[in-house]
């Protein structure tokens, strides 16, 4: 069985979920990962109708789609933070507030741990042939960022003062901490997606989220090989270390310069999609990713979840790179043998 290929929605958060429906239904996924904004998913409106869920999944299934996770990048984003004024722009009014930073992050943390609980509700009243595919990760999962007070410090100069980069992951644990031990009561998981900005980007710190939440079991990782390879991390050896960790995929490309560029790594503030970049990302299949060794890794891995495009490429219509992007996960994905290729020369 091949894994479900899925849309993830905060790129199309612009368009009213059905109309999405519509798109992804003709384009051919099996189903969305669907965004806490736009009105993709509320978590709020889950919690206080009981007939939220039953609505969802039968608009979905009227498109003959599935939802095997949700995802709250945003509001995750702001727990761990220094919150400013960016953070307006991608918070509910209600989270954000009078602007406080911490009285958002306290907000935001309420929220999270809402998530969790409107996961649990969604994923019940799923179908039973979504509980089925589920069942063979035997995860429920929110995908999301968690925000980190010491990415400002990356670049250790003026040096940073003994101790600050410990703290950094101290205040992740306090904060988080709570919030994965709701997930953990009701059976979900929170899969991070590590990624420049958060308290995990790379392999190293993600050694060090996993200590400081002293391995939480509600704690694992949505792996999307864009945010590793311009960095030159091994994203082929992020599978294979925290294979028990994985708990969701994304498909998405990266492409970066063989030759030096006017701007580099750090991007010189210029925006995505400038001429001169060092790397942008791609629709997936047209950037550097070397998604079959990916797919072979995930198949050493066990890996049963699905694969979702999330799909970014500012040079390109998104219309036509998402039907493309499906045409090449449909390509790449395999089983895995159940044989050594060599075991009929014995017969």
């Amino acid at each position: 069985m091949t894994r479900p290929v899925c849309l993830f929605t905060g790129q199309w958060a612009d368009l009213k979920l059905e109309d999405l429906c519509q798109k992804a239904r003709a384009f051919g996924y099996d189903g969305l990962e669907l965004a806490c904004w736009g009105d993709h998913f509320d978590v709020q409106a889950c919690l206080a109708d009981e007939n939220y869920a039953k609505r969802h999944w039968e608009l979905l299934s009227s498109y003959n789609l599935a939802s095997y996770a949700i995802a709250s990048h945003l509001v995750g984003q702001a727990v761990c933070d220094g919150i400013d004024e960016r953070h307006r722009s991608i918070l509910p009014e209600r989270i954000f507030g009078d602007g406080n930073p911490e009285a958002v992050r306290k907000r935001a943390a309420a929220e999270m741990k809402d998530t969790a609980k409107a996961a649990r509700r969604f994923f019940d009243a799923a179908p039973k042939a979504v509980k089925q595919q589920l069942a063979l990760s035997g995860k429920t999962v929110v995908v999301g960022f968690t925000g980190s007070s010491i990415w400002p410090l990356l670049y250790s100069f003026p040096p940073n003062r003994p101790g600050a980069i410990e703290q950094g992951f101290t205040d992740f644990a306090t904060r988080w901490g709570p919030i994965l031990d709701v997930f953990e009561k009701h059976g979900v998981s929170f899969a991070l997606e590590v990624h420049p900005t958060e308290i995990a980007f790379d392999i190293v710190s993600t050694r060090r989220a996993l200590a400081a939440v002293s391995n939480h079991p509600a704690f694992g990782f949505n792996f999307d090989p864009s945010h590793f390879g311009y960095q030159g991390v091994d994203y082929v050896g992020f599978l294979r270390e925290f294979s028990a960790r994985l708990f969701n995929v994304h498909v998405k490309d990266v492409w970066w310069s063989k030759t030096p560029t006017a701007a580099g790594v750090f991007g010189g503030h210029s925006e995505f999609g400038s001429d001169g970049r060092f790397w942008d990302f791609r629709s997936p299949g047209r950037g550097r990713i070397d998604f079959e060794a990916i797919v072979r890794q995930l198949n050493r891995s066990g890996y049963a979840g699905p694969l979702t495009v999330e799909w970014e490429d500012g040079a390109m219509d998104r219309e036509h790179g998402a039907a493309e992007a499906l045409n090449f996960v449909r390509a790449l994905d395999f089983k895995s043998s159940s044989r050594a290729f060599d075991a009929a020369f014995e017969q």
